[in-house]
């Protein structure tokens, strides 16, 4: 059974066993994260991230061949995107 069993039931603004312990204080919720206190860089405006799990083996090969070839690890995955495109019958974005 989980420890958190007994909340599954427990309508919405019950706040029995949510007080700190010994103090009598109830629990306040917590507050909603605040605004990313850096500024969006100007290489991401207007792009989406796509993101993939890869092993250790291809990160290296791929970090490795983009520095051999004086690129960025995102340069050389669009040319990659632009080549999957180009295989399937798509036309290719470019990145």
């Amino acid at each position: 059974m989980s420890r958190f069993s007994n909340l599954a039931d427990r309508p919405k603004g019950d706040n029995r066993g949510s007080s700190v312990e010994g103090t009598g204080n109830v629990r306040q919720p917590l507050a909603a994260p605040a605004e990313a206190a850096t500024p969006t860089p100007p290489s991401r405006i207007g792009r989406k991230a796509i993101a993939a799990y890869f092993s250790p083996e291809m990160s290296l090969a791929m970090h490795v061949c983009a520095r051999k070839h004086d690129l960025s690890l995102q340069a050389l995955m669009a040319e990659a995107f632009d080549d999957i495109l180009r295989k399937y019958g798509e036309s290719p974005i470019g990145g």
